[in-house]
């Protein structure tokens, strides 16, 4: 098991780098879209929320040169020259593919850029795209000083109000600010309909780049947020997800988190069933107390959830994939997210070593 660590687009720097080194990670997840260059909508390290509908901001531009092979062949060996491995880039600009969500007229223009995006990953050496087939996106949550001694953390207060989706918006963004009226609401089936289209044309693009596409649950996990359905939000529908185009390049990046907020279903079974099968290419790490549409995030020691029994699992079933903290309680001091982060990677790091102890006495 790799234990990594996640980067937005900001922290792309040595010193970011050099901290996840010294935490004692190996490998990196990266986000290259932009989710704070609207500066007041989201807090600037700490993950991005928008206010309870989740609005993050603009899109970034579509012709951005960032997703290009000789990019991204900079950025992996600026990482590696840090000593670091990067494993993954995590999430797709909605400016790249909102009529793909959205079944829209730049539909099949914009599948072309996915691809392209797929095929520049392999060719600069990234075995992993993390995404999220969603056209509401990670809205509903709140945020307060609700985590152990008074640490900002993220949650759900109860059912949003479910005003529907602006025009212009897909996946938390706005991608045209002049739009008018709303987006129609549309069923379950019908985002599978769309989903497995893409997955269709996708699947075969990522087996010959190479590179594994890895799906992450709804977050909140509810069955519809802001009039639109959503795709996985009990554990039993990632199986359904993984057996539409069974490919090695078609897997999950599973939120321990997210899962265990799911109002159906056990975290440890699905950890379990996913990873006896091969299809996790890596985990989020997140502790809650609750289930939606009720919960706070915690510190990895203090929720619902027996993380080392999650981890124990991991181990039995030989899982050899990257282990990331997910979000974590911003801790008081001068660097929050360093220190949040910092106390879940050793928390990781100190299961590892009681396994190895555990191992030793055998």
């Amino acid at each position: 098991m790799k234990v990594g660590l996640g980067l937005y687009r900001h922290m792309l720097s040595r010193d970011y780098y050099d901290f996840a080194r010294q935490a004692g990670c190996t490998h990196l997840v990266i986000h290259l879209v932009d989710y704070f260059r609207q500066g007041a909508a989201n807090p600037n390290n700490n993950q991005p929320t928008g206010g309870k509908f989740g609005y993050w901001g603009v899109v970034g531009d579509p012709n951005d040169k960032i997703w290009t092979v000789e990019e991204l062949q900079r950025i992996r060996r600026e990482i590696e020259e840090a000593g670091l491995v990067l494993e993954a880039v995590e999430n797709l600009d909605p400016a790249i593919w909102y009529d793909i969500l959205l079944d829209g007229p730049r539909r099949s223009e914009q599948m072309e850029r996915v691809k392209a995006i797929v095929r520049n990953m392999g060719e600069a050496g990234i075995p992993t795209l993390g995404y999220n087939f969603s056209i509401a996106g990670v809205c509903g949550r709140v945020s307060g000083p609700w985590g152990r001694g008074g640490a900002v953390t993220v949650g759900m207060d109860g059912p949003v109000d479910d005003m529907p989706i602006a025009n212009g918006t897909a996946w938390n963004m706005v991608y045209d600010e002049h739009s008018a009226g709303h987006v129609p609401s549309i069923s379950h089936e019908e985002l599978w309909r769309r989903f497995e289209g893409f997955l269709g044309e996708i699947v075969p693009v990522a087996e010959q780049a190479g590179v594994r596409m890895a799906a992450h649950p709804d977050d909140p996990p509810m069955s519809t947020m802001r009039q639109q359905p959503r795709l996985v939000y009990q554990p039993h529908m990632y199986q359904r997800l993984i057996d539409l185009v069974p490919s090695k390049s078609n897997a999950l990046e599973l939120c321990v988190g997210t899962v265990a907020e799911m109002s159906e279903g056990s975290v440890y079974d699905a950890v379990d069933q996913y990873s006896r099968q091969g299809k996790i290419a890596y985990i989020h790490l997140r502790n809650v107390v609750g289930k939606v549409p009720y919960y706070r995030e915690t510190f990895i020691d203090e929720g619902d959830v027996d993380m080392v029994r999650i981890l124990s699992i991991l181990r039995s079933n030989g899982f050899q994939g990257m282990v990331i903290p997910d979000h974590t309680p911003q801790m008081t001091c001068s660097a929050p997210w360093h220190a949040g982060m910092a106390h879940t990677i050793g928390f990781i790091h100190g299961v590892s070593a009681m396994f190895r102890e555990q191992d030793a006495r055998k």
